[in-house]
């Protein structure tokens, strides 16, 4: 369903390598969720530095929507970023591939398996 991996740098440096590696790909940043931020605000708990960046890669969500119109409950792809220690980061892809199963249409899997690839290319950059 996804793809972990650790890399050691600061919070605030993995966010740029990622964005930047992502857009190696071909993904631009559609959403970013302050996980951290709004479990403060919302009920007032501290939690580690966590952020859900949104990726999406234009061209095959075009195709994607075109060939299936409920794949955008896949969308954007999701990039789970936490702080496990100091410099210690995690980092969490989903798995385009897995997640269109469910939606059981063979050229959207075909896409999928294309975004996968691209996202696989992005995860073994990132160091």
């Amino acid at each position: 369903m996804y793809s972990t991996k650790v890399i050691n740098c600061s919070f605030d440096e993995a966010i740029v390598k990622i964005t930047e590696k992502l857009k190696d790909e071909g993904f631009g940043i559609l959403s970013d969720i302050d996980v951290s931020a709004t479990l403060k605000n919302r009920i007032n708990v501290d939690f580690r530095k966590y952020r859900i960046l949104g990726a999406c890669n234009p061209p095959f969500a075009h195709k994607a929507l075109s060939v299936e119109p409920n794949a955008g409950v896949m969308m954007p792809c999701n990039v789970a970023v936490q702080e496990i220690s100091e410099n210690e980061i995690q980092v969490s892809v989903v798995n385009p591939s897995a997640a269109a199963v469910g939606l059981n249409n063979p050229g959207l899997i075909t896409i999928a398996d294309e975004v996968t690839e691209k996202l696989d290319r992005f995860f073994n950059n990132l160091k």
